[in-house]
């Protein structure tokens, strides 16, 4: 029976916080829509920014490991093709 009446005294709470948010919010629910909106489209441009960076980290990374490999690999074709085994 405790329980039962802590809970609703907590679902009361919730309840009566969110009503008395929405009454002294400090703007229009459409201008707060509006900036929740930018602040989303900032973060996803942050995101997209920061992928491009490591994007091309990555394929700088690979392009380097690559022509380092094939130039390794060209020296061993010319150190088989000039030995005299």
């Amino acid at each position: 029976m405790k329980a039962n009446k802590i809970a609703l005294g907590v679902l009361g709470a919730i309840a009566t916080g969110a009503v008395l948010g929405i009454l002294f919010a400090p703007a229009k629910g459409a201008d707060t829509r509006k900036k929740i909106l930018r602040k989303g489209n900032n973060y996803a441009d942050d995101l997209k920014d920061k992928f491009e960076n490591i994007s091309g980290t990555l394929k700088s990374n690979y392009e380097k490991m690559f022509h380092e490999g094939k130039s390794k690999l060209d020296n061993l074709k010319n150190e088989l093709k000039n030995s005299s085994i």
